[in-house]
């Protein structure tokens, strides 16, 4: 399903603004009386797929070679409810999503580099690769979790 990067970075890309949908959702039905877990089930859902859509991005500018801006630019797009929609459709547009994975060396002198061989060493082992992504993203998530939500707190909005 995943062979090529645009296909995973497409499908954590709908995901997140799918979730953004919930989480609107959810505060929309807190602000109409229902109770306020439905905002923790919401956030926490968007808050999974929004560290898994940030990895994605991350891995994927690692191996298409974006320039820093374009792979910051892809993560922040995450923030903006939806943005990750058009921001998916502009870098398949500009052919930054072209291309497969990386998982030989070539010409390119970039290819020798230490972190590359390694980058190529976990995409040819993409169950290793996925299980220490998912293990990055919960062990980010559990700290996230604990820090609490952001804002500073749980208290309930005194706007207006």
């Amino acid at each position: 399903m995943f062979t090529q990067p645009s296909r995973l970075y497409r499908a954590l890309a709908i995901a997140e603004a799918i979730t953004w949908t919930i989480l609107i959702a959810a505060l929309i039905a807190r602000a109409a009386g229902a109770p306020g877990i439905v905002v923790t089930i919401g956030g926490g859902i968007h808050g999974f797929v929004f560290l898994a859509y940030g990895a994605t991005a991350i891995l994927v500018a690692l191996n298409n070679r974006w320039h820093a801006g374009t792979a910051v630019l892809a993560v922040a797009s995450a923030v903006v409810p939806y943005a990750t929609i058009p921001m998916e459709i502009w870098l398949h547009r500009t052919g930054r999503l072209a291309g497969d994975w990386r998982l030989d060396a070539s010409d390119d002198p970039r290819d020798r580099t230490w972190f590359d061989r390694l980058m190529r060493w976990f995409l040819r082992r993409p169950w290793v690769l996925g299980a220490l992504i998912a293990i990055a993203v919960v062990a980010l998530y559990v700290i996230l979790l604990l820090v609490g939500p952001p804002g500073g707190g749980s208290a309930p909005c005194s706007c207006g």
